[in-house]
């Protein structure tokens, strides 16, 4: 059976450290759900199946996978640089370097970067505690 954050993390971290649950969950749902509903020139963009895949993405990393999400998505969405790069930042942060971040998402804004690193260092923190609940 999957141990989730919303199914397990989340009550246990409340029984443990009162009210510490409710706010991260706060703070992880703020980063899941912060769009600009743009990706590069495109407006209006749904980027919901986007912020799935990466979030998924750096669970799988961390040796968590999901039954019922499509991992197929992940190759679809996520290109090898981008992969490369999340891949960097979640495991080997002091890796990371200026070429490797201009390397993903040539033609994307600066600000669609940093939610990209917001997001997987949120799903990267949210695997650690799953791990250690």
């Amino acid at each position: 059976q999957d141990y989730t954050w919303e199914n397990h993390g989340y009550s246990l971290i409340n029984r443990l450290y009162p009210d510490v649950g409710q706010l991260l969950d706060e703070k992880f749902q703020v980063v899941y759900n912060l769009t600009y509903n743009s990706i590069a020139m495109n407006c209006g963009v749904d980027t919901s199946m986007l912020h799935r895949a990466i979030w998924n993405y750096v669970h799988c990393v961390f040796g968590i996978r999901y039954d019922d999400y499509d991992y197929g998505e992940v190759n679809q969405l996520l290109e090898r640089s981008l992969k490369i790069y999340i891949k960097t930042v979640a495991c080997y942060p002091e890796k990371t370097t200026k070429q490797i971040y201009t390397q993903f998402w040539r033609h994307f804004k600066h600000s669609e970067k940093v939610h990209i690193n917001l997001l997987l260092l949120e799903a990267r923190m949210q695997a650690a505690l799953l791990y250690a609940l």
